[in-house]
């Protein structure tokens, strides 16, 4: 009843014989599942529910000790191979071509296999993809972890950033276009909101027989739905 109270209401206000009827969900702007593609465990978790993140955070450790030291022992591998790399390539034209393809290969190897120790030791060390806030957790110090079947352990969406996800007839489809205005209510407000669309997405469900839209807000609560009108941008 209260939906269809808002729908009488919105056409009301809207005074427009033309106008496209849209319900809408509420998502983030960004969200992203966050995993290990590494096995171990874990040794940090430096966040919780709630917590804010900037792009780059380190959010959560495994235990790496074996990889650190194994990254350093190639690290003195890559220092002496350029040495004496670097002591060959200034006799290199007096010296057999063969001799000094060894010396080459032998620090092109050690750097590789610096790359790949390094590679080892990131995937230990989970980081935010973007600024955002934490919204689910599942995973606690001591917990094992598998990189063969990854398990969502963080959730992060953007902090403030949403977009509206709407939803209208496919009859429509040649009519709504991007910069179109779409007023809207909350589900339980009474406030009138207006935004603009600023994507149309390129298929229509073939079992609802809608199609998407999408419209950029702020500070709304991901989850919240509503529905609206579409009034052409004159």
């Amino acid at each position: 009843m209260r939906r269809l109270i808002l729908s009488l209401w919105l056409i009301v206000a809207s005074l427009n014989a033309n106008d496209i009827y849209a319900t809408f969900s509420v998502k983030a702007y960004k969200s992203a599942n966050l995993a290990f593609s590494s096995s171990g465990i874990v040794k940090k978790v430096l966040v919780d529910i709630t917590d804010e993140v900037k792009k780059g955070d380190i959010i959560a450790v495994l235990n790496n000790d074996d990889l650190k030291a194994m990254l350093e022992v190639s690290k003195t591998a890559v220092k002496y191979a350029k040495k004496d790399y670097d002591r060959q390539l200034k006799v290199k034209n007096i010296i057999d071509k063969s001799k000094f393809d060894q010396y080459a290969f032998k620090y092109e190897n050690a750097v590789a296999k610096l790359k790949y120790q390094q590679a080892l030791l990131d995937k230990t060390i989970l980081k935010a993809l973007f600024d955002g806030i934490i919204f689910d957790k599942n995973i606690e110090v001591g917990d094992v972890v598998t990189g063969m079947n990854p398990r969502t352990i963080f959730q992060i969406q953007s902090k403030h950033k949403r977009k509206l996800i709407l939803e209208f007839d496919q009859k429509y489809w040649q009519k709504v276009k991007v910069g179109d205005i779409f007023k809207y209510k909350i589900d339980g407000s009474n406030k009138l909101y207006q935004g603009h669309i600023s994507k149309i997405y390129p298929t229509a469900n073939i079992n609802t027989r809608k199609i998407k839209a999408e419209v950029e807000v702020d500070d709304f609560i991901v989850g919240l739905f509503g529905d609206g009108y579409i009034q052409e941008d004159k």
